[in-house]
């Protein structure tokens, strides 16, 4: 999640565009919703009220019409119109997610990953929860200081890319395809040190953009996106949406298709994939669905 490096200007205005896009989006439906309640708990009253907010001059009265911009969407725009940092992800990518974020915010969001993004996602969550999942101590505490509205735990991953083919194997097997909680599970890949919120919080939104994953050495998102999966599985009831970005890399391609299952594959932008997971709870049907269904014929 954190970028390698500086991404052209126009990337950043574009980045911009969409933030006030959500924004005007979030002004719209809400004064909606605030005009229609009225109009539906006192219609007789609608006209009076209007007439009755013009003031001398002939201007109108803001109250019902105008709302302030929300102290996160607020630092969000004034941080990425001057910053000369932006969030590795494309434009078109930060699109797919935002897409579905304006149709379920405010809701439950949950990113493996901390970075200069964050708080663009947090903004766009306005009024949800959004947490944060990082690797690295220092650079929370660097963020955090920067951002100390952002709510980040730090983790740690025991796994390293290059045992990534042993633990495809691993995952094929029945321990791992048993839907449970994933704190609870035998799965090597299941990740069970994770804060407790993390499990006890029903995810609408899951973005795996870490554990770093570009060398050998590296913890690799083998464990983050076996563990998405199955937190989506595990869910109560409903659906869980799972982002998974670097699709370019063996991994993350290799991975999202085995344990996200490429049947719940919704869409491809560049290197992110989205996917709607089921829950395998919300029924006894789903429940006995194979880990990953076929694709339809």
């Amino acid at each position: 999640m954190r970028p390698k490096a500086h991404k052209p200007f126009n990337s950043k205005l574009l980045i911009l565009a969409v933030l006030v896009a959500f924004f005007l989006l979030f002004v719209l439906r809400s004064n909606l919703s605030t005009l229609n309640t009225e109009q539906e708990a006192n219609p007789a009253s609608t006209s009076q009220e209007s007439h009755s907010q013009k003031s001398e001059k002939g201007g109108t009265d803001c109250s019902l019409s105008c709302q302030k911009i929300p102290p996160s969407l607020s630092q969000a725009l004034i941080h990425y119109s001057t910053s000369t940092i932006t969030p590795q992800q494309t434009v078109k990518e930060i699109s797919v997610s935002a897409k579905v974020l304006a149709k379920k915010s405010p809701c439950n969001f949950l990113v493996f990953g901390l970075g200069h993004d964050s708080l663009m996602w947090s903004a766009l969550n306005h009024g949800g929860r959004t947490i944060f999942l990082e690797e690295d101590e220092a650079w929370i505490e660097q963020i955090r200081r920067r951002f100390p509205t952002l709510e980040s735990y730090h983790v740690t991953y025991d796994s390293k890319v290059k045992e990534a083919e042993n633990l495809m194997e691993v995952g094929r097997g029945v321990e791992c395809t048993a839907v449970g909680d994933p704190r609870y599970s035998v799965c090597q890949l299941a990740l069970k040190g994770l804060p407790s919120v993390v499990y006890e919080t029903k995810w609408d939104l899951i973005m795996v953009d870490a554990p770093t994953g570009y060398y050998e050495d590296a913890p690799g998102r083998m464990s983050a996106i076996y563990t998405a999966g199955m937190m989506g599985r595990n869910k109560e009831s409903g659906e869980t949406d799972v982002f998974v970005h670097d699709v370019n890399r063996d991994v993350e391609d290799k991975f999202s298709i085995a344990f996200l299952c490429e049947s719940f594959m919704k869409k491809q932008e560049g290197r992110l994939r989205h996917f709607t997971i089921p829950s395998y709870r919300e029924d006894s049907q789903n429940f006995q669905r194979p880990f990953c269904p076929p694709l339809p014929s």
